[in-house]
């Protein structure tokens, strides 16, 4: 098996005999690759001795939306090259063509229009072809009806009819109903597929996804049972790695639940894999190590007791492994997906030296496609159980207090699945009109793909119903879909922009269920597909407003800053290259659809233990008289385990600079979104350890924390794992379940934030404030005082910090443990701080801060009569003296109150989303729920700002000249 990467195409059998078809189709929704990826894809299949591509991209608008159309001469030429670039591979290059969204099967001009097409394409050399009826409405027109029996029999006359035609050559069908789920009733007595065994020509191959549209496994009795209906193997159409449903997933593990036992009952498999081309390396060359072997690695009985006991350990991943305990050494015919893995990150690792330019946007290139998204069920998604039980472990004899989980049971979880495919309108509930999606050419440029506005795509999904959720449930996920763009997709990346959408919490559809029926065929006129500007890509910054931050911390100053600025230099003079435990660590944080790899779990399993036994934190502070308490076994094994996810997230900083400053910058661009949302949220979480590790909470936290249905409620694993659901159910992956351990139960807007225009090894840090941060905090509210801005007029000394007094001063003085901080690699560049109970701050300011400002800055005459200060400055100081007069909130909902701040230099939207989310999950520890903040209503910048962060006017509370904007969590 350590061989397997380096056997040449002879030395595969499989293939070899020609009995078993392996290779690629690329049958996805959303941006298809372009020529030169396709070339370079045929040569590494050689090397890796597959034998199939198949053609077959759901938006190349002549593949499907408009599939009557034929080539342009430029577009023949582009096509004519990949037919012979394949041959030139021994690649076997199947032509598919997807007509069922709009075509009349007894309409004797469309057939011809259908043979025409591809006789076109066959005069560019190419030899084999397939039909496509995948994502079609399974209805015949009235005109059909009259004369086929049946869907099935009217889709096998025309197939029938065009194998003839074509002179019986290799040829694959794809069917309306390509998995168990969409057979009706079922697989053995359904009458669609059994026509299809029956009647269809018997040369030709039919495709098939498996129990699934997504399979989590595929059992020798599954296939046997669709062998049996089709009259012949089926020939794998596999989405195990397919993306193009999920904007915050992409998957990097290794083909995996199908043993090698299946290929002499199989025709053959073609993988269908991610959306970006440069994230399939692993899939396709593991696909091609398994169709290799005949031995299951996992299960066969020969193995020895120590290799099984490997084995069985690298299984256990739940338990928080790493899953790098796999035999080092297997025969070359046995197959084993973590040592598969292994194999293919070696292999892989080189790719990101290449010198490479990008071509396209980092974001998912997706259309603008939708289905509704998962409705909730709010005994599924609120706080379940708010009580705690004690629980004594054995370690150490170590006590300590473990938060109960909420339970789910099957049947919720089943509930959860059948809603999203069953919405329907209410009083509640509202339509979304999704845009068709750009149509998009990949035949016309070897290295873009072109959108062009002029050619109306005539797929149009239908008006979705959605519900409108409360605001005490928590919605999943929310997913980034790209907006129908008219133009270039793929301008240079590394010097212009790319289109990439607002925001919106609609997930795409199913990999193979994407858009509906149009009501109308395309129109037949010539299309103008030159339009290769570049899209520009807006950018809102999140920076600045008012505020501060501060808080302390009973670890070492080191663990504070993950990666403080001398360590940085110091790792980048010894080595920027990747490594091959980065791309274990980035795989197994992107890992499959119904798997998280075994790094991914450990951090969901330490963060989830120190959240949970946060309570030993408490203890040790209340204790502190003590000086042996501090070193008491529980603490110390909560604080060593702080560190260890501190270690964490440093080696996933360390991933994202190595990643943004490898040559390859087309690979770069495809994986740096997801590595650069996942290290942000894992972040985050280190953030929030840090901030517990100042104990600054009650016992009673866990029953305000507790409750969100996560990772680790009763029955979400175990469904996620099982593969019963389609993973469109479980949107968002790891990255998601990470964001769902955070105590806000209605901040997800925070997570919402679209990723860097061009890729930066730049990395912020959330952190509690320490005293050593008072003057940046204060700096930084001075320089954004007004408005965001800084007030242009000199101040004499004495007055250089009268805005921070005014605005920051209080929390830091008062409450420091709410205090939050951000910093760059260099410095502090914003803060948010907050107090618990507004009207007990208030209380606080009159009696201990305000007089000590009123002696410090003189009285209010001396000031108004001082032509050294500038009207705004002279206001600063009015506030002082007129606080007992300024009017106070009465019976908000929001009890807190805080500011925030971040420099203008900040353009990273989801620094102070991810600032503030840290702040809201210290306040919601202490039992709040809501927080509010006062601005002047004449500040208009510093309203934009917060009403990004999820803000809203509370319009109840009325002060004169100013606006109170709150928001719930």
């Amino acid at each position: 098996m350590a061989d397997a990467p380096n056997l040449p195409i002879s030395e595969n059998l499989n293939t070899k005999n020609g009995n078993f078809i392996c290779g690629v189709v690329e049958g996805f929704y959303g941006r298809p690759w372009t020529t030169e990826q396709r070339k370079e894809l045929f040569q590494k299949m050689k090397k890796w001795g597959m034998d199939s591509y198949v053609y077959a991209p759901k938006d190349d608008y002549k593949h499907r939306a408009y599939w009557r159309e034929l080539y342009t001469v430029e577009e023949a030429e582009h096509l004519t090259s990949l037919i012979t670039a394949a041959r030139e591979q021994n690649i076997k290059f199947y032509y598919a063509l997807s007509p069922g969204l709009d075509i009349t099967y007894s309409n004797v001009k469309e057939i011809l229009a259908l043979k025409r097409k591809l006789e076109q394409v066959s005069q560019f050399g190419c030899d084999a072809f397939a039909l496509l009826f995948d994502d079609i409405e399974p209805e015949m027109s009235e005109a059909d009806k009259e004369v086929f029996q049946s869907f099935a029999h009217a889709q096998v006359s025309v197939t029938n009819d065009i194998y003839q035609h074509l002179g019986q050559p290799k040829f694959l069908l794809c069917p309306t109903q390509y998995c168990a789920t969409r057979a009706v009733p079922n697989v053995t007595n359904s009458e669609y597929l059994n026509t299809l065994g029956s009647k269809l020509a018997q040369e030709i191959e039919i495709m098939w996804t498996g129990p699934k549209v997504i399979s989590r496994v595929l059992t020798k009795e599954s296939i046997q049972e669709i062998t049996d209906v089709l009259r012949r193997p089926p020939v794998i159409w596999d989405n195990l790695h397919a993306n193009d449903y999920d904007q915050k997933r992409v998957f990097l593990g290794p083909y995996s639940g199908r043993s090698p036992d299946l290929i002499p009952k199989l025709r053959g498999v073609l993988t269908n894999p991610n959306c970006e081309y440069g994230a399939n390396f692993v899939a396709i060359h593991t696909l091609a190590q398994w169709s290799r072997c005949n031995v299951d690695g996992q299960r066969d009985l020969t193995l020895n007791d120590s290799v099984s006991a490997d084995i069985k350990l690298e299984t256990e991943t739940e338990d928080g492994m790493s899953g790098e305990d796999v035999p080092l050494t297997l025969s070359a015919n046995m197959y084993h997906p973590r040592q598969a893995l292994r194999n293919a990150i070696t292999e892989w690792l080189p790719e990101f030296s290449r010198h490479k330019n990008a071509w396209g946007p980092i974001a998912k290139p997706q259309p603008a496609v939708a289905i509704a998204p998962v409705p909730i069920i709010p005994s599924i998604n609120t706080c379940m159980s708010l009580t705690t039980s004690t629980t004594t472990t054995n370690t150490a004899t170590t006590s300590v207090m473990v938060a109960t989980t909420p339970v789910v049971n099957t049947t919720q979880l089943q509930a959860l699945a059948e809603v999203c495919s069953t919405v329907s309108v209410s009083a509640n509930e509202s339509l979304i009109n999704p845009l068709p999606g750009p149509v998009m050419n990949s035949l016309v440029s070897p290295t873009k793909v072109i959108c062009n506005e002029a050619i109306p795509n005539p797929i149009t999904p239908a008006p979705i119903p959605v519900k409108v959720i409360a605001e005490n449930e928590l919605p999943p996920p929310n997913i980034t879909i790209l907006n129908g763009s008219s133009k270039d997709l793929d301008g240079k990346a590394e010097n212009d922009k790319t289109d990439v959408s607002n925001e919106s919490s609609l997930s795409p559809s199913e990999p193979m269920d994407c858009n509906s029926t149009p009501n109308i065929s395309p129109a037949h006129n010539p299309k103008n597909a030159d339009s290769s500007d570049d899209v520009a890509m807006s950018e809102v910054s999140l920076s600045s407003g008012t505020g501060s931050a501060s808080s302390s911390l009973p670890l070492s100053d080191a663990m504070l800053v993950e990666n403080p600025p001398q360590e940085i230099e110091n790792e980048r003079k010894q080595s920027d290259q990747l490594t091959v435990e980065d791309l274990q660590l980035l795989c197994d944080l992107f890992y499959l659809p119904f798997e998280h790899g075994g790094q991914g779990l450990q951090i969901l399993q330490e963060f989830n233990w120190l959240k949970s036994n946060a309570q030993v934190v408490i203890n040790a502070n209340r204790a502190a008289e003590n000086t042996d308490c501090k070193n008491a076994p529980e603490a110390q094994e909560w604080r060593m385990r702080a560190e260890k996810m501190n270690e964490m997230t440093v080696g996933i900083n360390r991933l994202l600079q190595r990643l943004s400053m490898c040559n390859n910058r087309e690979l770069l661009h495809d994986l740096h979104s997801y590595a650069w949302d996942i290290r942000g949220v894992i972040s985050l979480l280190n953030s929030y350890i840090k901030w517990l590790a100042g104990g600054h909470f009650p016992s009673s936290m866990p029953s305000y924390t507790q409750g969100t249905y996560t990772w680790f409620s009763k029955g979400w694993k175990e469904t996620f794992m099982s593969g019963d659901q389609e993973p469109w159910v479980f949107r968002g992956g790891l990255t998601a379940d990470l964001q769902r351990l955070i105590p806000v139960d209605s901040g997800n807007d925070l997570f919402v934030y679209k990723a860097p225009d061009v890729p930066s090894c730049k990395v912020y840090t959330v952190r509690p404030y320490l005293a050593s941060d008072e003057d940046s905090v204060y700096s930084i509210c001075t320089r954004t005082c007004k408005d965001g801005l800084e007030d242009c007029h000199p101040y004499p000394e004495k007055y250089k910090h009268l805005h921070a007094d005014r605005i920051v001063g209080p929390y830091v003085a008062f409450h420091p443990e709410f205090c939050i901080v951000v910093q760059d690699e260099c410095e502090v560049v914003g803060y948010a701080c907050a107090a618990l109970d507004y009207k007990k701050f208030r209380v606080k300011q009159e009696l201990a801060w305000i007089p000590e400002m009123c002696a410090k800055y003189g009285k209010l005459e001396d000031a108004e009569n001082n032509s050294e200060l500038s009207k705004f400055a002279k206001e600063g100081i009015g506030y002082f003296h007129k606080f007992a007069d300024e009017p106070t909130l009465n019976n908000i909902s929001q009890s807190s109150s805080m500011v925030c701040s971040l420099l203008p230099s900040v353009l990273d939207q989801s620094v102070g989303k991810q600032l503030v989310t840290c702040l809201l999950a210290a306040l919601r520890a202490n039992g709040s729920f809501g927080v509010h903040v006062i601005v002047n209503a004449a500040d208009s910048y510093t309203h934009s700002f917060y009403g990004k962060l999820g803000f809203s006017e509370n319009t109840s509370q009325v002060i004169p000249g100013k606006i109170v904007m709150a928001r719930s969590f």
